[in-house]
């Protein structure tokens, strides 16, 4: 059976995989390919994500997970389709991806020595007709050309028409479709997501499942950072992620205007595996991209948390 004909053959213990059941058989790949992620075993589930990706992978729903940066929402899919043995493929929606990108285009290429002209399909008609799970990430900041040619894969066949090849595709019976974006859909009015936008409401009604992904809890957060960083003192990463918690508190009151996510924690861990240095690992990873009006603020809760000074600099460089 060649690739692009595999279909799911192997049932998934959900329990054991995901820490959740379903009420509903879940089926994998019984084995995987290039394109499967590497299976994290230090990750945790959040349940509800979970459940709206699995409904994704065992029942053909297309998924759009929003939510602040660094929430794991793609981290959630690639995970998910690493048990699975699910080949999966991401696709960042920047400035720069345009419609020949996903669609495909005329190329020269070398055929038995001799130049041809041919149609060389895009990501999207490459992933189309084959057993993948198919990522766009950023998807509201998506060029408004590009938004409406994936608007044809949300009808309910999900055939893609090319115009060029008068030729319509039809979606393989495992390919997946999801999106992860920092907004839902509406605009951002925080005003942390430059480069976003609203996006078109008729084709945000064709999304099956719309999912919002949060921060993690703190004693989660602590069971991910002991995992990752288990050389680092138990008790000095329960101070990190109190201090994560007091920023984002004070972001959610207005008073910082920077968000600190699970990832700046993890980079801040691995800062301090190399200084040796809490206050000098965290200025690193986050405190130096704060404005210096809310650096006093960020000395107040270090020293809440850790007990200790923290020396940042003002617009005059001088350290307090």
């Amino acid at each position: 059976m060649t690739e692009s004909h595999r279909l799911p053959d192997q049932s998934c213990d959900t329990r054991a995989s995901f820490g959740l059941d379903t009420g509903w058989p879940v089926l994998g790949f019984g084995r995987g390919d290039e394109h499967v992620p590497e299976v994290d075993r230090t990750f945790r589930f959040e349940p509800e994500a979970t459940r709206a990706l699995l409904m994704g992978f065992a029942h053909g729903r297309r998924v759009y997970i929003h939510g602040p940066h660094g929430s794991g929402k793609s981290s959630h899919i690639e995970q998910v389709a690493a048990r699975l043995n699910w080949p999966c493929v991401r696709v960042n929606l920047d400035g720069h991806v345009t419609r020949s990108d996903l669609i495909g285009r005329d190329m020269v290429v070398l055929r038995e020595g001799k130049q041809v002209t041919e149609f060389v399909p895009g990501i999207l008609v490459w992933a189309l007709q084959r057993p993948v799970a198919l990522v766009f990430d950023e998807y509201d900041a998506g060029r408004p050309d590009v938004m409406f040619v994936i608007q044809r894969l949300l009808e309910s066949n999900g055939r893609l028409t090319l115009l060029d090849q008068n030729q319509v595709i039809e979606p393989h019976p495992a390919f997946r479709l999801f999106a992860t974006a920092n907004t839902a859909g509406q605009g951002d009015a925080s005003g942390l997501y430059a480069g976003t936008q609203a996006l078109n409401q008729a084709q945000m009604d064709r999304w099956h499942v719309v999912c919002e992904l949060g921060y993690m809890p703190a004693d989660w957060e602590l069971a991910v950072l002991a995992a990752r960083l288990p050389s680092l003192d138990h008790a000095q990463l329960r101070q990190m992620v109190q201090l994560a918690g007091f920023c984002r508190r004070a972001y959610r009151q207005g008073d910082l205007s920077t968000l600190m996510s699970l990832r700046t924690l993890i980079t801040w861990g691995e800062n301090l595996l190399l200084l040796d240095d809490v206050a000098t690992a965290f200025r690193l990873a986050f405190a130096n991209r704060c404005d210096a009006t809310e650096r006093p603020l960020l000395a107040e809760l270090f020293q809440r948390c850790f007990n200790a000074e923290l020396a940042l600099r003002d617009d005059d460089h001088a350290l307090y």
